[in-house]
């Protein structure tokens, strides 16, 4: 009787499952902890592979069907990135890592709301048995969408230097220029005494404004996306299979919406990144110059 009840026990020992802010390990490789964020993220990257290998087997010079389609929608994200930079040869550089990346995030958006619920592992917790599922959008971390943050934030102060060199990309967080045009200028200009450290402060202002950058970016795709897989599981427990089915599509846009967001904004701290100040003052400065002498 005693193992007939143990049996009954294990067989209606209920299995959790909780929506947890934190990604959950699924296997180890040696000090390396594989969590079903990360493993999602790798699957993204495999299906991005797969996908260049059979648009490029495919390619010719006169379009058909499915190329054709895609050529297509990359005019007109081309266009759109266009739109944003004012200017194509800045486009032709950003546009493979935005696109990357839109595809990246979207991907790992929309394999967090697939129905592959049922594909995971059962561990032992002190509260009893908890269900894992394999995959979890990678974006649905914060580590992840972090680090995609500051990769996308120290790839557009690479960009800028490439762009406009190291030492003015300097100067924009740490104006030395300001100070040594104050010493040099000082007796024909009195006003640098006052404009200069302004100037000073608003470099400190962009620097902090860099680590605002990250945030923004990171939180806003995790809580986003973080907040869709919560919402379905709990449409889930309500009533399964049917009331999902709407906010499944929802979350589809959703994806959509914060892949294009993320990389809107990559390509816009790209532009900023690229754009000369100096230049700029410089060009207005003789343009002021030849109207007053006119």
């Amino acid at each position: 009787m005693s193992q007939n009840n143990l049996q009954q026990n294990i067989q209606t020992e209920e299995v959790s499952h909780e929506a947890t802010l934190y990604a959950e390990p699924i296997a180890h490789i040696g000090g390396l902890t594989v969590t079903n964020a990360l493993f999602t993220g790798w699957v993204a990257v495999f299906v991005l592979i797969i996908i260049s290998i059979a648009v490029r087997a495919k390619i010719k010079q006169i379009p058909k069907g499915f190329q054709n389609l895609f050529e297509i929608i990359i005019e007109g994200a081309e266009s759109i990135i266009n739109q944003v930079t004012n200017d194509k040869k800045i486009t032709a550089k950003v546009f493979p890592i935005a696109l990357s990346i839109f595809l990246f995030v979207l991907i790992n958006n929309w394999l967090g709301i697939m129905p592959l619920g049922g594909f995971g592992i059962i561990e032992n917790t002190e509260h009893g048995k908890a269900f894992i599922p394999l995959i979890r959008s990678g974006t649905a971390d914060l580590n992840m969408t972090l680090a995609m943050g500051v990769l996308s934030v120290i790839g557009a102060n690479i960009f800028g230097i490439m762009s406009i060199g190291t030492w003015k990309m300097f100067n924009k967080y740490v104006n030395i220029k300001a100070f040594v045009d104050m010493i040099r200028k000082v007796r024909k200009e009195p006003t640098l005494l006052i404009s200069a450290p302004i100037m000073f402060f608003v470099g400190v202002l962009e620097l902090i404004g860099e680590f605002a950058k990250v945030a923004s970016l990171s939180f806003r795709l995790f809580g986003n996306v973080f907040a869709g897989e919560v919402l379905l599981l709990s449409m889930s427990t309500i009533l399964a299979y049917v009331l999902p089915l709407p906010f499944i599509g929802l979350e589809i846009l959703v994806g959509v919406i914060q892949a294009f967001i993320f990389s809107i904004l990559t390509v816009v701290y790209y532009t900023i990144a690229a754009q000369d100040h100096d230049h700029d003052e410089e060009h207005e400065s003789k343009e002021h110059k030849v109207a007053t002498a006119h």
